[in-house]
């Protein structure tokens, strides 16, 4: 790739992109950041390829989910805990309920910036710039708030490497060891529905745990019960910022984006002349391609040839975000051509961005039953298509919020108001998440049972 750079984008299109006035300043935070130490590896981010290498080829399944957009009035050890312990929560639904091993990637520690449809809001005939998240400019309604900063950019990679080291302790330091499967339920689930269902669950885990030490495996003997692999992903949008945290490996001597694990282009950003396809090919990360209603199988086909010309497994994970009315209408032809042509990608369903609209309060919400119903449309195009479904990428929290209707708890237009706390979309509180696991699991396991696969308890532990 000599025609490539991490500064070749500058030279392409561009779109969704803020313009920093005080452009010494600007500078001058791209100077500091060239210099600070990478977030994560490239060794990292090829244990993650492997991973969704084991997910292209039908033998995993992908779990990516985290916040809409992360802040920094709401960054703090308890917040990341929590939406920790569920996202555990759900793989181990995944893993056990389902048989298939879970590869983790998280909306965390970079998930910063967001794309717009409109480049001003107006309240009160008040027009100022939209926001576009905190690593750009502040979400209170004021000039000051909405102008561009590029010290937030400063401010977001000092979070990201805090998130990144609790995230790692967690990871590797006990806390996801499968003997703790009954601590990660989170305090407001434990009278809920799911929380009762999870509560099961995990005593059967329990039991085939003290199975297995009788049989002499135990954390020692299988570090998968005593730790877990999860990774970080975000979208790739503020590209000044990504081409100051791409590296060159030095085991390898390729580029690799170390902003983050796992990098994504978005449904508004993914022109095949544009500047932020032209970043991401060059970097070696698995990346993520978002796939909605209007994109064309020919330019789909155009745009994976770009991103993995030599079509290694892996590489590219394409997401599918078509909302619930549209899904079974565009989404076959897209996944017919890709197999015709024979691509390896990891086909992922984002059932929350397409099904987004406005109560009479004027919130916005996204309705329980429109994302169930797009992820099993997804389901079923690729049972019916012959392929994977492979994943699924969700907006969540840990936290007890009132943002998405329905679920068993029936959350109405008229309770969004308790506890709407998001800073740009709604997102799946810590029960309608574990609820959605729970479904997808269940489909996953009838889908193998079709298949002639049965489900094995003890392989599923030593999975996760």
């Amino acid at each position: 790739m000599t025609d490539w750079s991490p500064a070749s984008w500058r030279d392409k299109p561009i779109v969704q992109v803020p313009a920093y006035e005080d452009t010494v300043s600007h500078d001058r935070v791209q100077a500091r950041l060239a210099s600070f130490p990478p977030l994560v590896f490239a060794g990292e981010a090829r244990a993650l390829k492997a991973g969704l290498a084991k997910v292209s080829d039908g033998e995993a399944f992908l779990l990516q989910g985290g916040d809409c957009a992360e802040s920094f009035a709401e960054h703090g050890a308890d917040n990341i805990r929590d939406f920790f312990r569920v996202f555990l929560q759900m793989a181990v639904v995944l893993t056990y309920a389902a048989s298939s091993p879970v590869v983790k990637v998280g909306r965390i520690a970079g998930q910063f910036a967001k794309p717009r449809s409109s480049d001003t809001e107006i309240i009160d005939d008040v027009q100022l710039p939209s926001y576009r998240g905190d690593i750009i400019n502040g979400i209170d309604f004021t000039g000051e708030a909405r102008e561009p900063d590029p010290e937030r950019m400063i401010m977001a990679y000092r979070q990201a490497a805090a998130t990144l080291n609790l995230l790692r302790a967690f990871a590797h330091g006990g806390y996801a060891k499968l003997d703790h499967v009954h601590q990660w339920t989170v305090g407001f689930l434990k009278d809920s529905p799911q929380g009762h269902r999870y509560q099961e669950l995990a005593d059967r885990i329990t039991e085939t745990l003290a199975f297995m030490r009788a049989c002499g495996l135990d954390a020692d003997s299988v570090p998968a019960l005593g730790q877990t692999e999860f990774f970080t992903s975000h979208e790739a949008l503020l590209l000044d910022f990504e081409q100051a945290l791409t590296r060159v490996d030095s085991t390898s001597g390729d580029w690799y984006a170390t902003s983050g694990h796992m990098i994504w282009i978005g449904d508004r950003t993914r022109q095949p002349d544009h500047a932020h396809i032209e970043f991401c090919r060059g970097v070696k990360n698995p990346i993520g391609l978002k796939c909605g209603p209007s994109l064309d199988p020919d330019e789909l086909i155009r745009l994976i040839d770009i991103l993995n010309p030599q079509n290694e497994a892996g590489r590219l994970t394409l997401i599918a975000r078509f909302g619930s009315d549209k899904v079974g209408e565009g989404l076959p032809a897209l996944v017919r051509k890709v197999k015709a042509e024979g691509r390896h990608v990891v086909w992922s369903c984002d059932p929350m961005h397409g099904n987004t609209i406005k109560a009479a309060s004027g919130y916005k919400t996204r309705p329980f039953d429109r994302i169930l119903s797009e992820v099993t449309a997804f389901f079923d195009v690729h049972a019916a298509e012959g392929t994977h479904a492979g994943g699924i990428h969700v907006e969540m929290t840990g936290k007890n919020v009132t943002e998405c209707t329905g679920g068993a708890k029936a959350i109405s237009e008229t309770d969004l108001s308790d506890r709407y706390h998001t800073h740009c979309d709604p997102r799946l509180n810590a029960d309608q998440a574990l609820e959605l696991a729970f479904l997808i699991a269940e489909r996953i396991k009838a889908d193998r049972e079709a298949r002639g696969l049965t489900a094995h308890p003890i392989s599923a532990a030593v999975g996760f």
